[in-house]
């Protein structure tokens, strides 16, 4: 296994851990609605994806939520429920920030919509903008894991050919993907394995 030029990682429950049944729960209570409901109407039809795919876009979401449930809520308040869902990471930012250190381009390649990049980006900047070099993120690049397509245009915008990347993600369906676009992909699931993987790679870094 060869030194990947490029390092990406996946965003939730990888850097950042999330949780939509908190979600749910808080947009059930701001509108009297159902929890069943809400999580029906968001996260078991096909409107979040969309969301993140980027086919509808942030007034579209508001809209298409208040119609199909009945329920009002207004933009402020739904935007900040449906991304006020995630927490750090911390075990990995270590491995991050060694990366950075050792030289590594590093770039984060997310299924994600616009409302929960911008949540993240203000309220973990710290830790967010200063590694991380390239954002490869499924509302822009219009297409979401794992489809080939955002494989294929992460790789460009990162400015390498895919098997010069090495990319990690908690879902094994976009390891799948990564690896049948020419990715060099491993499966998240512990610290200590990651680091292994790097290792393996011949990835040096003070850890």
């Amino acid at each position: 296994m060869k030194s990947p030029k490029f390092i990406y990682f996946d965003l939730g429950n990888v850097l950042l851990f999330f949780d939509h049944q908190r979600a749910t729960r808080k947009i059930a209570e701001l509108t009297g609605l159902s929890t069943e409901l809400v999580w029906q109407t968001i996260y078991a039809s096909d409107l979040m994806a969309c969301f993140e795919d980027g086919r509808v876009n942030t007034v579209e979401f508001h809209r298409e939520f208040e119609e199909q449930t009945g329920g009002r809520i207004d933009w402020p308040a739904l935007d900040h429920a449906i991304s006020d869902i995630f927490t750090p990471n911390y075990e990995l930012w270590p491995v991050v920030t060694a990366l950075e250190n050792a030289g590594y381009r590093l770039g984060i390649l997310s299924n994600t919509c616009p409302s929960h990049w911008h949540y993240v980006t203000q309220r973990y900047h710290a830790i967010l903008s200063g590694p991380f070099s390239v954002f490869a993120l499924s509302y822009e690049l219009k297409a979401c894991k794992p489809d080939r397509t955002i494989f294929t245009g992460s790789a460009k915008l990162a400015g390498v050919e895919p098997h010069e990347i090495f990319y990690t993600d908690d879902i094994l369906g976009h390891i799948a993907g990564a690896k049948a676009a020419g990715y060099d992909a491993v499966p998240f699931t512990t610290v200590r394995e990651y680091v292994r993987e790097l290792t393996a790679r011949g990835v040096r870094i003070n850890y």
